[in-house]
Formats: C-alpha cells, structure tokens, sequence
C-alpha cells in the first residue's frame, strides 16, 4: 500500500512538472530533462511510468476527460452551458487543463493524438444538443451534429485566443460573449430566458463540484 501510494504520488508529480513545461514551451521545446528537474524526480522513475515524451503529453490529454462532470440538470441547454462555462473555469485554475489545451492546439506536436480531444468534446456537446432536442429545447430548424462541430470550433478558438491576448484572464468573459452568440440561434426563447450564462455561473458549478464530488446536492439556482 505504501509503495501504491508513493507510486501515486510520483506519477502525479511527473504529470504536474510536465503540464506546466509543456504549457509553457509547447511539446517540442520541452525535455525530458527539464520534466525530471522540475518533478525531482529520477529518470528511471519517469520511464517507470512512461515510456516517452510521447505518452507523457498522451497522458495530459487524457488527464482532461477524468474530471468531474457537471450533474444533470432539468435544462439540457443549462446543462450544455455549464459543461462550457465549467471547462473555461478550469482554465484559469487547473495547470493539467491549460496544458491539455496548449497541447490539442499545437501543431508541432505531430507525434501526439491530438483528435481525442476534439473528438472527446464533440460527443460530449452533441449528446447534451441530443437531450436538449428531445426536451424540445431547440429551436426546429437545427442539425444537432453540425451545430456541435461549430460550437467545439469555436469553443477552441476563443480558448486559442484568450490564451495568447491573457493568458487566459479573460476566457469566461469570451466564452459567455460566444454562447451569447451562438445559442439565440440554436435555442427556442422561453428556453434561453431561463438559461444563466455568466462567469458567476462558471464559479458556482465548480463550487458545486468541489461540494460534493458524489453529484447528490441541489443544483445552483437556476
């Protein structure tokens, strides 16, 4: 148990000094070296637990698709919305999701599976357009699977630029000016009156998360 642990624990911190040098420099310009420097740990216990700079980085990606979820709401839309607002939360707080983001945007990283990301996003906006169209919550005319690959482009777009305008300071204010954008578009009125798109929303679904990590409390108001 002991030796579990310890093994947990150095995984972790090779995966944090990783996220952070490949945030930084991007996948190409970051060593091997400079991930055991700032992990402090030994070359044999990094290729104990990876193999490559490859898996690494593979790792990182996946590290995304592991975090909690936002629990259902009655309001698929909402529900969709705070799946996003939550996403450009972690942004600001979260180093593992800054460097998954660096990493499924940058193109030198051509070794690395970077369509998982894409592809982990576009099922997740997808089945909630899903829900939300069998609730009637969309407006008739709407392709779900086309509207979600222009949501996910988007989405990716405005955390590309936020990154290099802000370093991500002003990614809710982004994020919550697109869905202003795209939703009215996508959603029947009654509908997107009631939906709560702000940056307080973002902080209040990771406040709900960190709660309760169990997904039995009250969702926040509205």
């Amino acid at each position: 148990m002991v030796k579990q642990q310890r093994a947990i624990r150095t995984r972790t911190a090779i995966m944090t000094a990783a996220a952070g040098i490949f945030e930084e420099r991007g996948y190409r310009a970051a060593t091997i070296s400079d991930i055991l420097t700032a992990a402090n740990v030994t070359k044999g216990a990094l290729y104990f637990h990876f193999s490559s700079k490859e898996e690494l980085a593979q790792g990182i990606l996946r590290e995304q698709d592991q975090h909690l979820p936002v629990p259902d709401r009655a309001s698929k839309v909402q529900q969709l919305t705070d799946t996003i607002l939550l996403h450009a939360h972690r942004l600001q707080h979260d180093p593992m999701v800054r460097a998954g983001v660096r990493l499924s945007l940058d193109r030198e990283a051509q070794e690395v599976n970077r369509q998982g990301a894409f592809t982990h996003w576009g099922t997740v906006i997808r089945e909630l357009l899903e829900q939300a169209e069998a609730q009637g919550e969309l407006l008739p005319h709407i392709h779900v699977a086309q509207t979600a690959d222009v949501l996910v482009g988007s989405f990716a777009g405005v955390q590309a630029m936020s990154q290099v305008l802000s370093d991500y300071q002003d990614i809710l204010t982004r994020v919550t000016a697109l869905l202003h954008h795209i939703l009215p578009s996508t959603v029947l009125p009654p509908i997107l009156a009631t939906t709560e798109i702000t940056p307080a929303r973002a902080q209040a679904v990771a406040h709900e998360l960190r709660q309760d990590s169990t997904h039995h409390h009250p969702e926040p108001a509205g």
